[in-house]
């Protein structure tokens, strides 16, 4: 499976950016898709996933209610639609692909593939 991820940038606060991953190769047999992001110095942190099969979703406490997460099997492509942003939101963002597990979700640990990285700054 490959990921290329697209939609980052800059935003002011309060702003609104979209994310979007497309999947090639295997992608029709990716369990979970999720956003992860990791500011230089610190652990990466799980931002959202969804269950590519029933469409389940997670999402880490701070962004619940800002951010959703889609995934549209038809174009197997992942988006992360991104409203009222904050500073603290400012991070490289990575998409991934793994399995419907605990330790992926919440972690990305057992990803199948990993997107290249975007750059999302809130000012």
């Amino acid at each position: 499976v490959q990921l290329v991820e697209s939609g980052g940038g800059s935003a002011q606060a309060g702003g609104s950016l979209r994310l979007s991953c497309a999947a090639s190769g295997a992608a029709r047999s990716i369990e979970c898709m999720g956003w992860f992001r990791q500011v230089t110095g610190k652990e990466r942190e799980v931002v959202a996933a969804i269950d590519t099969g029933d469409g389940s979703t997670y999402y880490l406490n701070s962004v619940e209610g800002r951010f959703t997460i889609s995934h549209d099997n038809a174009k197997n492509t992942l988006y992360l639609q991104m409203n009222d942003l904050k500073p603290d939101d400012t991070a490289v963002y990575y998409c991934a692909a793994g399995p419907w597990r605990d330790d992926f979700v919440r972690t990305g640990k057992g990803a199948h593939a990993w997107g290249q990285g975007t750059q999302v700054t809130v000012s």
